[in-house]
């Protein structure tokens, strides 16, 4: 250990780099194999080094902050998304600010507005409603990465996963096992997402020849109240149905919960399928099958992207496709 307070050359000796190569990893440019981050990582910590980050903020008019917009805090969709950009800030000296838009675009608006106030250096805006001619107004001022859209400007990305395919993959593997009464727990018809997965619902019926009965499609709101209550109103209703599409997989519990109560069997009597494969999907009563979206992949682009954008390295996002991972929850009609 260093005897008084170390310096960046202490770290650069420790390590077996050079001090310009400590200074880029520690302000997010430096393109180095994981093994040189780690020995760098490792050389701080054993010459207990505290980089001036507000300093060297000042100097480059940086904050090491980045700002981030999800729409619900308590949902485990934004939670693993979350994970993915947390890892992703690991070793690059930035801290990250964290609001809620809560699904409406004024408040995403002046989420934006306050983190700019804030001298973020990038916002990520995780899903949402926000106008793109309003976001790209803001990228104006700082670079800004954004999920759940194509988008693609001089400082602003967005991408999007196949919503519509990933519905047509769930509701084409219904009908493969027989299922003809197909219900539907929509989300919001504000929702892009739900939008695309109400088409991709329709096409897999059509493209069989089966008709779109608009009595099985219950509007939703994307959370497990909304999949209790549209099964309740389908036997209010007296629909016939063998097969549930919930339209994520949060109303897919409240599905589960539903039929649990109604006494019917998941998957013997009704089969159920939901959307993103949330790290409980796996061990739900019983597993659901459900579509997985890279959600952790998806956190860990959109924060990859913005650091690139904000070093002035524009790269292509990709993220992996919507897969169809099937469990225990479908069983042949």
């Amino acid at each position: 250990m260093a005897a008084g307070p170390s310096t960046l050359l202490d770290v650069a000796r420790e390590a077996g780099v050079s001090p310009s190569t400590v200074s880029r990893i520690l302000n997010g440019t430096a393109r180095v194999s994981d093994d040189k981050r780690q020995a760098v990582m490792k050389a701080i910590a054993r010459t207990n080094f505290a980089p001036n980050l507000m300093a060297q903020g000042l100097k480059k008019g940086r904050s090491h902050t980045i700002g981030i917009i999800v729409q619900d805090i308590s949902s485990p969709f934004f939670d693993e998304t979350l994970h993915g950009v947390d890892d992703g800030l690991k070793g690059t000296g930035y801290a990250s600010v964290i609001v809620t838009g809560h699904w409406s675009a004024l408040e995403e608006a002046d989420r934006i507005r306050l983190l700019l106030a804030r001298k973020v250096d990038g916002i990520i805006l995780l899903s949402g409603n926000l106008p793109d001619e309003e976001l790209l107004h803001f990228a104006t001022q700082r670079p800004i990465v954004v999920t759940g859209r194509a988008l693609d400007a001089p400082n602003a990305l967005g991408f999007t996963m196949d919503n519509e395919h990933g519905a047509y993959l769930a509701v084409q593997h219904l009908i493969e096992l027989g299922h003809r009464r197909i219900a539907f727990v929509s989300g919001p018809p504000s929702h892009a997402d739900a939008s695309s997965r109400l088409r991709g619902y329709r096409k897999a019926l059509e493209g069989a020849g089966i008709a779109v009965d608009p009595a099985l499609v219950v509007e939703g709101n994307f959370h497990e109240n909304s999949g209790l209550i549209a099964i309740n109103h389908l036997f209010e209703t007296r629909q016939e149905f063998s097969a549930v599409f919930a339209a994520n997989d949060q109303s897919a519990y409240g599905v589960r919960l539903a039929l649990y109560r109604k006494g019917v069997r998941v998957p013997e009597d009704v089969s159920l399928v939901g959307f993103d494969d949330l790290p409980g999907s796996s061990f739900t009563t019983p597993p659901l099958t459900t579509v997985r979206q890279p959600l952790y992949e998806i956190g860990l682009t959109a924060i990859t992207a913005l650091l690139r954008l904000i070093s002035g390295d524009r790269v292509p996002t990709r993220v992996p496709p919507v897969e169809l991972v099937i469990r225990e929850t479908t069983l042949p009609r």
